[in-house]
């Protein structure tokens, strides 16, 4: 089930090495496809990720062999050393298109699902009248992501704001320290698909990029910040070697 992580950061310098699988899978098409890996837990075993537009929205979309989203981290109860599972797609998008700084990291947008720790505050997904206890239904974040052996030699975090520290931001971080926003953009999970509409001002900036699927378990660090959020399990990458060989809207 698990997957190199030092061969996860390695390849990120070596985009369009290879290229897209001509592989198809019921009605997944376009994008990158890639067989079904009965050594994959189903429900993160990628057959297909693409993204496309419509208009100034893209569409993120990736398609497993199980049943999508069905499998959860189990609660621990408190935030430190607590688990984060992930569906990712790590583009060649700047940062700053999304209201980071420039040349910050890799962005990568995801759906993810944590149940000992909520960090959508201004969103009440469970509809129960509060906003600090969803973590545990999948939310959307954009994310900026960069190695820190920290994590394990090659392997790669969410970037950490150092303290003291007052980098750019987008209006809706959540306030956690580091390079995360929490835009409130519902994923919609059906079967075997996960698919998130997201609007952009400038959809040429989206329609120019490089992109991949990866699906994975993150972990909050023992100390809870620096690292506070580490890649400790890639379970697939939709490429192989997370290469980025997908072109929106091909």
């Amino acid at each position: 089930m698990k997957k190199s992580l030092k061969l996860l950061f390695l390849s990120t310098a070596i985009l369009g090495a290879t290229s897209i699988s001509s592989l198809a899978h019921g009605p997944h098409s376009g994008g990158i496809s890639a067989p079904a890996d009965n050594a994959i837990t189903a429900a993160f075993d990628i057959i297909h990720a693409k993204i496309t537009t419509e208009r100034n929205t893209a569409i993120f979309h990736m398609g497993v062999s199980g049943k999508a989203g069905s499998s959860k981290p189990s609660a621990t109860g408190q935030l430190a050393g607590s688990d984060v599972f992930s569906y990712v797609w790590p583009t060649t998008i700047d940062a700053s298109e999304v209201g980071f700084e420039k040349g910050a990291g890799i962005l990568s947008f995801a759906v993810t699902a944590h149940p000992d720790f909520d960090d959508t505050p201004l969103f009440d997904e469970n509809g129960d009248g509060k906003l600090d206890n969803d973590g545990n239904i999948w939310h959307s974040h954009w994310v900026v992501l960069t190695p820190d052996d920290a994590c394990g030699e090659g392997n790669l975090k969410v970037k950490d704001i150092p303290d003291g520290a007052k980098p750019q931001l987008p209006k809706t971080w959540p306030g956690l320290p580091i390079l995360i926003d929490s835009p409130g953009w519902s994923p919609l999970i059906s079967t075997d698909k996960v698919e998130v509409r997201v609007p952009f001002e400038d959809i040429g900036v989206v329609e120019a990029a490089g992109f991949d699927g990866v699906t994975a378990g993150l972990r909050v660090n023992e100390s809870v910040h620096a690292p506070l959020l580490c890649v400790v399990n890639v379970f697939d990458v939709a490429s192989g070697n997370l290469s980025l060989p997908g072109k929106v809207n091909q």
